[in-house]
């Protein structure tokens, strides 16, 4: 059941000679719509200011248009902050020397919530069971005199603040967005009045904008009614719930035909999941993911392929593995291509530790595809060898997100510490939320194994709650490692996140400007590398110098 709304809008220059106020609303295609949700808009420009209508119609257009292309796994307003900070820069760049002001208010509405954002004087109200609700709060000064100089709005200050407000849908709720135009001009009993007077949405626009100029008000006069005719689901666990209700397949035997798919041979089976190669009508080879027997009436474990599956859809790219198209299907399971090639796990057991023009070519990739993954607000929580797909050159692909966490949509047991303990970054183990620091230290981990054939931290079991303390000099195992890199790989394997990178792109972006003068490239002395082995060795020597000396003393 997806959700459905009614609008109407109405806008009034008034006594002024423009009219400074601006009003959106974004119905988007039902796909868009189910994501990312219906939003509403009202801004007044502030006329005191350079252009204050401009103010208001570009950062509605910069709204409108910037939402819905953020990325579908950021929570609604971790989107419009993102969005809204942007357009005050904007505006603080754009006024040709003086300010370009506005006030804001947005509301979008998404199955069963809302999600408010607001800076300024613009009201937002709700009307829920014949009571109105004012939800928003004017940011103006509150001496006498100044009821009307805003103290927040967009333009105005170099650090935004906006306020935001959430909660659920009933249905026949009805969402009132107006400029001090109107709300200046009608009591609350006398916007609850029109309201009640005119149940349609367009109606009780309208009567709201002529009642406001009835009361002679002195400014712009506009409103927004939004109508909930229906209360939606959220999208994603709608498509979940639906999905879960399929079976697994049943066991599928080589030459078998499994929709469309020539099922070719059992690959695989673990706990969590079973896998099979297959061909598809073309002959090109997929591998064909689904729940072991054990797994078929877990509805968490079905829970989590789906949203494997999900995050996948919404990573696609160079540094990830392409899914099957997404089709009618019978049974639960999905498809990614399988690629000729190796894991990096292979690659090392065979090779050995990269030679550093490879080792960089996996971290660029490495780095890459994390930092296009956390944009996307996922983490990947399983960053190893074993899941680093090597098709040849510098060419690799992330792969299982079968333990994938986005904040909203997944879930973490108490006390679960998920993945390789090899890699798990100590924050974890001490119950911090999954995050991107988690997946950048597995990542400094892996690279770490890859140039020098050892661990940073030594080999951890999976009983222990280990203590990190700093981790070996990889010039230990690499006496050819140039300083610079020394140095990046201490970084990224730092037990104390505050000295780790602090994204993807600064880890890169460490990397490519490092300082690489052939000097620095030089091997460093065996003094600077193992001073203590060095010392030891030369009292032993001295010692051994003395002895012969006594020695011969005492035969003369």
């Amino acid at each position: 059941m997806s959700l459905s709304l009614a609008f109407g809008q109405a806008s009034a220059a008034g006594p002024r000679p423009e009219n400074q106020d601006a009003l959106r609303g974004v119905t988007p295609a039902p796909a868009l719509a189910a994501s990312k949700g219906y939003l509403f808009a009202i801004a007044d420009g502030v006329s005191q200011c350079a252009d204050g209508g401009l103010a208001a119609r570009a950062s509605l257009q910069a709204v409108a248009m910037d939402y819905y292309t953020t990325p579908e796994t950021w929570p609604v307003a971790q989107s419009l902050d993102r969005l809204l900070i942007a357009q005050n820069h904007w505006l603080r760049a754009n006024g040709g020397g003086q300010p370009l002001l506005t006030t804001l208010s947005a509301v979008v509405l998404r199955g069963n919530r809302f999600t408010l954002a607001h800076v300024g004087d613009c009201r937002v109200y709700r009307w829920r069971r014949q009571q109105l609700q004012r939800l928003s709060e004017d940011h103006v000064w509150s001496q006498p005199g100044m009821q009307h100089v805003l103290k927040r709005a967009l333009g105005l200050d170099q650090h935004l603040v906006v306020d935001y407000h959430e909660g659920e849908l009933a249905e026949g709720d009805c969402f009132v967005l107006l400029s001090d135009g109107v709300w200046a001009s009608l009591k609350d009993g006398e916007i609850a009045n029109a309201l009640r007077e005119y149940p349609a949405p367009q109606a009780a626009a309208d009567a709201l904008v002529a009642q406001a100029q009835l009361a002679r008000s002195q400014d712009n006069a506009s409103a927004l009614v939004v109508q909930v005719v229906r209360v939606g689901a959220a999208a994603l666990r709608d498509t979940l719930a639906h999905l879960q209700q399929y079976p697994p397949p049943p066991a599928l035997k080589p030459g078998q035909v499994f929709e469309g798919f020539h099922i070719q041979a059992r690959l695989n089976e673990s706990q969590q999941a079973l896998l099979y190669r297959a061909h598809d009508s073309q002959g090109q080879a997929w591998l064909l993911k689904t729940l072991p027997v054990h797994g078929r009436d877990d509805a968490q474990a079905q829970h989590a392929l789906l949203l494997e599956e999900w995050f996948l859809r919404r990573v696609a790219g160079r540094y990830f593995p392409e899914l099957y198209p997404a089709g009618p299907r019978q049974y639960l399971y999905y498809a990614m291509r399988e690629y000729p090639g190796a894991s990096l796990a292979q690659r090392l057991h065979s090779e050995g530790p990269l030679s550093l023009p490879a080792w960089l070519g996996l971290a660029m990739e490495l780095l890459k595809a994390l930092g296009q993954l956390h944009r996307r607000n996922i983490v990947h929580r399983d960053i190893k060898p074993q899941n680093l797909w090597w098709s040849g050159g510098d060419h690799y692909r992330l792969l299982d997100f079968g333990l994938a966490y986005c904040p909203g949509l997944s879930s973490v047991p108490a006390g679960e510490v998920a993945g390789t303990p090899n890699y798990i970054a100590p924050q974890a183990y001490t119950g911090e939320a999954p995050n991107a620091g988690h997946d950048l230290y597995a990542a400094g981990v892996t690279l770490y194994l890859a140039l020098t054939g050892h661990l940073p931290h030594g080999e951890i079991e999976a009983f222990q709650r280990p203590r990190f303390g700093q981790p070996t000099a990889p010039g230990r195992y690499r006496p050819d490692l140039p300083g610079w890199l020394e140095a990046w790989l201490l970084r990224a394997v730092a037990p104390d996140a505050a000295l780790r990178f602090e994204t993807a792109e600064h880890a890169l972006l460490a990397l490519e400007h490092a300082d690489r003068s052939p000097q620095v490239l030089r091997p460093r002395p065996l003094l600077e590398r193992e001073p203590v082995k060095v010392w030891r060795s030369v009292a032993l020597l001295s010692l051994l110098v003395n002895v012969v000396a006594l020695l011969a003393w005492l035969k003369g």
